[in-house]
């Protein structure tokens, strides 16, 4: 067996702008968007704001698993811009496709990730190398996802 240790990297709220985007049924399964209106990012290194841009281009599969496309971009106290992208997973349960077709949205999900970070900025260049998994929830009623995102060391 592997040795391996999780580090807390961050935490980050991410706050819809307006109700989810139903593309609808497509050969993958439905598409559904949504578009980030902004949030908060802190931890032991970085603090800032989640830029309104970006959002998360979800496909839910028959068996009501989603999977998840994010891009945002976080931006420091200091000015840093950091692209954060990550793919992932949301169980909604069996009967989420069909709730989804009908225009419903569970009220809370557990969501697992597996974010990257890409920065020009020199004080924050350490993201680049970072392997890390991203533990989240979102909120229906708020529109709002917040993740913890843990290093693999």
């Amino acid at each position: 067996m592997n040795d391996y240790s999780l580090e807390h990297v961050l935490s980050f709220t991410g706050i819809g702008e307006t109700a989810p985007e139903a593309i609808g049924a497509v050969p993958e399964g439905i598409r559904v968007n949504f578009y980030n209106a902004g949030g908060t990012v802190s931890g032991p290194r970085i603090r800032g704001k989640v830029r309104p841009v970006g959002g998360d281009w979800l496909t839910v599969r028959k068996d009501g698993v989603a999977l998840v496309d994010v891009r945002v971009t976080f931006e420091t106290d200091d000015g840093a811009l950091i692209l954060v992208t990550y793919g992932g997973t949301i169980d909604f349960g069996p009967s989420a496709y069909e709730g989804f077709a009908r225009g419903e949205i569970p009220a809370v999900a557990r969501i697992r990730t597996a974010p990257r970070f890409s920065t020009a900025h020199p004080d924050y260049a350490w993201l680049n190398r970072l392997h890390c998994i991203g533990v989240g929830e979102y909120r229906a009623s708020t529109r709002t996802a917040s993740y913890d995102v843990y290093a693999v060391r």
